[in-house]
Order: C-alpha cells, then structure tokens, then sequence
C-alpha cells in the first residue's frame, strides 16, 4: 500500500498579510500540517500542487518552508498560478527533483510502486492555465517510456468542467488536445488537481479526473450563471491517496476540532489511547485495537 497525502491552496503570506485581506492562512497551513504530522501510519510522500504562495515572494517562500518544516517524509512541490518559479527554486534548493533550465516545472516520481507525473499548467501573471505543444509532448514522451506502469498525474488546473459557471470561465487552455492524449494511455489512474478549493469528481477522457479543497478556504459552490468568482470560509480539509495494486482510493480529510468519534455499536467514545497521560489514566477505561493504534472508549 502506498499512502499519498496531498495539499493544495495554501496561499502563504509574508507575516502579517491576509490573502484578499481577510483570511490569516499561515496559522491554518500550520495546523493542517501538525494535523498532518501526527497521521499514523504517515503518508509515504506529501504532493502539494500549486498555490503554494499567495504572491510568491520571496518572504512568501521562506515562511513556507518555515511551515512545511514539521513534515518527516518527502514532499514534492508543484507552483500554482499564484506562485513564481524563480521564487520558488530559489528558495528550495535542496529540492533537487525540480527542474533546471525549462521553461515549466513539470518532472516524475518513480520511487513508489504508482508512478507520479507532476505536469506544471500555469501561465505567468495569468489566472487560468495553459498545457501547451511543449508541455504536451513532454507528458507524451512520459506516458510512452512506461506504458504499463500506473500512473497518477497531477496538476494545479484542472482540464475539466465543472458545472459552476465562474469556475468555467477560466478553463485550462489546452484541454481537448490533453483529453485526447490521456485517453491514448489507460495507465493514467487519476488526474488530480488543485486550484478549484473544493473537491470535484468527474470521469474525463476514459480515466477519474477531482480536484483537492484548499488548507485555508473553499470556493462558494454557485451555480447561478452570472455569479462572481467568491470564496467561503469553510473548513479546511485535504485528501490522503491510497494506492492498493489494484486501485486507487481517496479520503477527504477535514482540519480542526471535531467531537468523537464514536462507536457505531454503543456510541461510546473513542479516544487515542496518546491522549491519556499514563499518570492520570482512568482505571475503568477498557483498551482496544482501532485503525491507528490502541484506542480506549468510556
């Protein structure tokens, strides 16, 4: 099993900036990943597609990595439309998988039993994304040099409709020749992407395409046509992959403080058993096996 965690939308600040003036992202980014750190078992890798910055400054990236410091396994990093490439692998320079000397930041994973392609889809100073001829024929020339191997791509825009009129407005260039190429290759498993702050499924070009919500806020959900692009702060959340040989299952995952669980038995509540200090332990509490550890229930 090979377990993928994958955040997107963090639009870190420099200290003391809101992203659209309201919304204070580095305290939610930091307590997604202390949500994160503190998964057992851990993911083998974090993927974190795009947005990684609010204005991709240079402070911007250094707070990052600041913020992404608590995570033990490898994280691979993809720039969003609100991030600077330039910014970016200057400021993580010991991320040697990032690309030197191209004209886009699109590279491949192939330490786990799933193959992962990182496709780079944004356009500098634009909102929308673009997979054009060069980005094309570089994914091409990936999916024919393995041909049999399982493949995750990901990408910060997705190539998808969504059936919300504001978010259509801005659709990837490039989606039809990219949806004729991917559905040459049934090795493609998933095309996830971030970019829409809410998670999308849909089938596209013969393969599962979704995107992720963000670690800070989350697109309104209006379907009415002449709505404006709007932003709701809902819960953050982001979604762990898991990779099985035989297919690939992803679990949204919500950030913050939520009652339980309980048991669906007795409705008893279940408590790490990490969380009792041994000293004040209560006697009476029994102790079982749960899905992360031993757990105990009032």
């Amino acid at each position: 099993m090979t377990l993928i965690a994958q955040i997107s939308d963090l639009h870190v600040q420099a200290p003391g900036q809101l992203a659209y003036g309201i919304v204070d992202t580095n305290p939610l980014v930091a307590e997604a990943i202390a949500h994160l750190s503190k998964l057992n078992p851990q993911p083998d890798l974090v993927v974190a597609s795009g947005d990684l910055a609010h204005h991709g400054t240079p402070a911007a990236y250094a707070m990052l990595a600041t913020l992404l410091s608590p995570l033990q396994c490898p994280i691979y990093l993809m720039p969003g439309n609100h991030d600077q490439r330039d910014n970016l692998q200057q400021a993580f320079t010991t991320h040697t998988y990032l690309p030197k000397d191209t004209t886009h930041l699109s590279y491949g994973v192939e330490d786990y039993p799933i193959r992962m392609l990182m496709l780079d889809s944004i356009t500098p100073q634009q909102g929308g994304g673009c997979v054009d001829a060069e980005r094309l024929v570089w994914l091409e020339q990936q999916l024919l040099a393995r041909p049999n191997t399982p493949t995750l791509l990901f990408m910060h825009h997705p190539p998808f409709a969504t059936g919300i009129p504001w978010m259509d407005r801005k659709r990837v260039q490039g989606h039809q020749p990219l949806a004729e190429l991917i559905s040459q290759h049934p090795q493609v498993k998933r095309i996830s992407c971030g970019h829409l702050h809410r998670t999308i499924y849909t089938d596209w070009a013969g393969t599962v395409a979704s995107s992720q919500p963000s670690l800070v806020h989350q697109s309104a959900m209006d379907f009415a046509p002449n709505a404006p692009s709007q932003f709701a702060l809902e819960p953050p959340a982001y979604q762990l992959h898991v990779w099985t040989q035989e297919s690939l299952i992803s679990h949204t995952v919500f950030v913050g403080q939520f009652d339980g669980p309980y048991r669906f038995a007795d409705g008893k509540k279940v408590v790490p058993i990490d969380l009792y200090p041994l000293a004040n332990a209560p006697s009476a509490l029994t102790t079982a096996k749960t899905s992360w550890g031993s757990a105990r229930w009032v």
